[in-house]
C-alpha cells in the first residue's frame, strides 16, 4: 500500500533534504507493507532503496513517519555519502519529551545505556548527542516528577526591548512612549485578574512564575515594579518554588528594578551577555558593553542571595573559537548559577534571515562560522563549563541551527531551573498572560496539549483582550470540566 504524500510526509521529507542541502531534481516513493515502511529514492538516474520494521509497541501513525524519514536519511548517508548529523532524524523541538515517554512506559525500570542504544538505533543519533540527551533526561526526573494535573506555572509576556537584535524573531516591539505602554498596563492588569480568577477557580497550585518577554526589564522602573506588584500579589504564595525574571540586557538592569525584583520576592533573574566581545555585541545591534555585563552581574549579585543566569551565543557574525573561549571563561569567572548556550539559529522574521531572503546578501556577507567551526566552539564550550562544576539539565533544538547542535543549559548543583524544565517537556500546564504568550494546557485524560494565543502585535493585544482571556478560559474550561 503507497503512503500517500500528506502535510506530515512532506514536512519531514523537506526537513532531510534540507539537512542534507539537497536540490536535485528526485522522485521520493515509500510504501508500507506486513508492517514494513519501504522507501525508494531516483536521484540523478539512480535507484535506492531502504527499508524498516515498524516498532508494534508504538503508534502506527508516528512509526511511519519516522521510518519514512530514517529510510531517506539512511539512504543518503550510507548510499550517497552524505555526513551523518549528530542528531540524525530528531529535528523536533524537544528531544527528551521522547526519553521521558520511554522512561513512563517502562514504570521507571530501565538503564541509561538502554535509552542511549534505543536513540542510536530508533533516531541514528550520535553516541556523544545520545548520552547527552540522556543525562540530561535523567536529570529532569525529580523536577517532572513532583507535579500533578493541578500543578501549573504562570507566564508573563512583556513584549518591548530597546533594540531588536540582529538574530532575534521574538515578537517583541521596541520600546514605545510612555503613553502606549501605560496602556499595555491596563490590559496587562486585567490579565493578570482574569488569570488569577482561572487559578482559583480550578483550585490550581502555582510552582512557579516567569517573566520573559522581549526585555521585561526595558520598561522604566515605575511600570516594571507596578508589574511586579501585580503579579506577585496575584500568584505569588509561599510555596511556589521558583520565580523568574529575564533581566537580559545589561543596560536595562537598574538599582530601582532590582530593590523591586528583592520586594516581591524575585528568586531567579538573568543578564544576558550572548558575547563578551565588543564588536560582536556591536555588529548584533546590543547597546552595551562587556563592562556594563560585569557592572549589572555584580549589582545582581549583591542585591539578593537569587540565583542568576547568563547567556552566550554561538555561531554569532564573525565570531571565532578563540573568541568564544575568550568569552566563555569571562562569563564563568563571575560565577553565575546557571549558563544556557544557545547555537545561532537563522529564524524566519529576523533581520539575519530578511537580509539574505533579499537576493543581494548571502551568508558570507555575515561572515558566520561554519557548521564544523560552531560544532568545534560547542565542544570547547562543553569542557569548559562542565570543568567549572556545572551539568546540563535542559536542552532544546531549532530549526536552521548553527551545527546541527542544540540549545543547552548548565547549573550548578542546586541550581536547576524549574520553569526550563516544566515548559520542555510539556507535561504542566502553564497560563500565558500578556503580548504574545501562550496558554498551554496538558489534558491529561487524552496524553495530549491544547495551546491558546495571544496576539503578537501589541495593538492587536490591547484592542482584543477580552477575546484572548475569554479562548484561555474556554480551553481551561473544555479540559478541566470536560465541556
Amino acid at each position: 500500500m503507497r503512503i500517500e504524500d500528506t502535510e506530515v510526509i512532506v514536512k519531514i521529507t523537506r526537513e532531510v533534504l534540507t539537512l542534507f542541502k539537497v536540490t536535485n531534481e528526485l522522485s521520493i516513493e515509500n510504501d508500507l507493507t506486513n508492517g514494513i515502511v519501504s522507501t525508494k529514492l531516483e536521484i540523478n538516474g539512480k535507484l535506492f532503496n531502504e527499508s524498516d520494521r515498524i516498532n508494534p509497541n508504538e503508534r502506527e501513525g508516528a512509526e511511519i513517519h519516522r521510518l519514512v524519514k530514517r529510510n531517506l536519511y539512511t539512504i543518503f548517508v550510507r548510499e550517497l555519502g552524505k555526513e551523518p548529523a549528530p542528531y540524525g532524524i530528531m529535528h523536533g523541538v524537544r528531544p527528551t519529551k521522547i526519553l521521558h515517554r520511554w522512561i513512563r512506559s517502562m514504570n521507571g525500570n530501565f538503564t541509561e545505556r538502554e535509552l542511549i542504544e534505543r536513540l542510536k538505533d530508533d533516531y541514528l543519533v550520535s553516541e556523544d548527542k545520545a548520552k547527552l540527551l540522556t543525562e540530561v533526561a535523567v536529570r529532569q526526573i525529580p523536577i517532572l516528577q513532583n507535579s500533578t494535573p493541578k500543578t501549573v506555572s504562570i507566564y508573563v509576556g512583556i513584549p518591548f526591548c530597546v533594540t531588536r537584535c540582529l538574530y532575534c524573531s521574538f515578537p517583541s516591539n521596541v520600546l514605545p512612549n510612555e503613553k502606549k505602554i501605560a496602556e499595555f498596563m491596563n490590559v496587562l492588569t486585567k490579565d493578570i485578574a482574569a488569570a488569577e480568577s482561572e487559578v482559583e477557580r480550578y483550585g490550581f497550585k502555582v510552582q512557579s512564575i516567569y517573566i520573559g518577554g522581549g526585555t521585561p526589564t526595558s520598561i522604566p522602573d515605575t511600570f516594571f515594579d507596578q508589574m511586579l506588584e501585580r503579579v506577585c500579589k496575584a500568584f505569588y504564595h509561599e510555596d511556589v518554588v521558583e520565580f523568574t525574571v529575564e533581566c537580559g540586557r545589561p543596560d536595562t538592569i537598574t538599582l530601582e528594578k532590582i530593590t523591586a525584583m528583592r520586594e516581591h520576592n524575585v528568586t531567579r533573574v538573568s543578564v544576558n551577555p550572548q558575547s563578551m566581545q565588543q564588536r560582536t555585541l556591536d555588529r548584533i545591534g546590543r547597546r552595551h558593553t562587556p563592562e556594563d555585563i560585569v557592572r549589572a552581574f555584580g549589582d545582581l549579585r549583591t542585591g539578593s542571595d537569587w540565583q542568576i543566569n547568563m547567556d552566550l551565543i554561538l555561531g554569532l557574525p564573525g565570531e571565532s573559537v578563540e573568541d568564544v573561549r575568550y568569552s566563555v571563561k569571562r562569563v564563568l569567572s563571575l560565577k553565575p548559577d546557571d549558563v544556557t548556550v544557545h547555537a545561532l539559529a537563522l529564524k524566519r522574521g529576523s533581520r539575519l534571515q530578511m537580509n539574505l531572503d533579499d537576493e543581494v546578501n548571502t551568508l558570507s556577507d555575515f561572515n558566520l562560522p561554519s557548521d564544523d567551526t560552531v560544532r568545534e566552539m560547542a565542544k570547547i564550550t562543553d569542557k569548559l563549563i562542565r570543568e567549572a562544576g556545572y551539568e546540563p539539565y535542559y536542552l532544546y533544538r531549532q530549526g536552521y541551527m548553527s551545527g546541527q547542535i542544540e540549545n543547552i543549559g548548565y547549573c550548578r548543583n542546586g541550581a536547576i531551573g524549574v520553569y526550563n524544565v516544566q515548559i520542555m517537556d510539556e507535561r504542566q500546564t502553564i497560563l500565558g498572560i500578556g503580548g504574545a504568550a501562550t496558554t498551554k494546557v496538558v489534558d491529561f485524560k487524552h496524553n495530549c496539549l491544547q495551546s491558546s494565543f495571544n496576539a503578537k502585535d501589541l495593538i492587536t493585544y490591547i484592542r482584543d483582550i477580552d477575546y484572548y482571556i475569554d479562548k484561555r478560559s474556554a480551553l481551561l474550561n473544555k479540559i478541566y470540566n470536560g465541556e
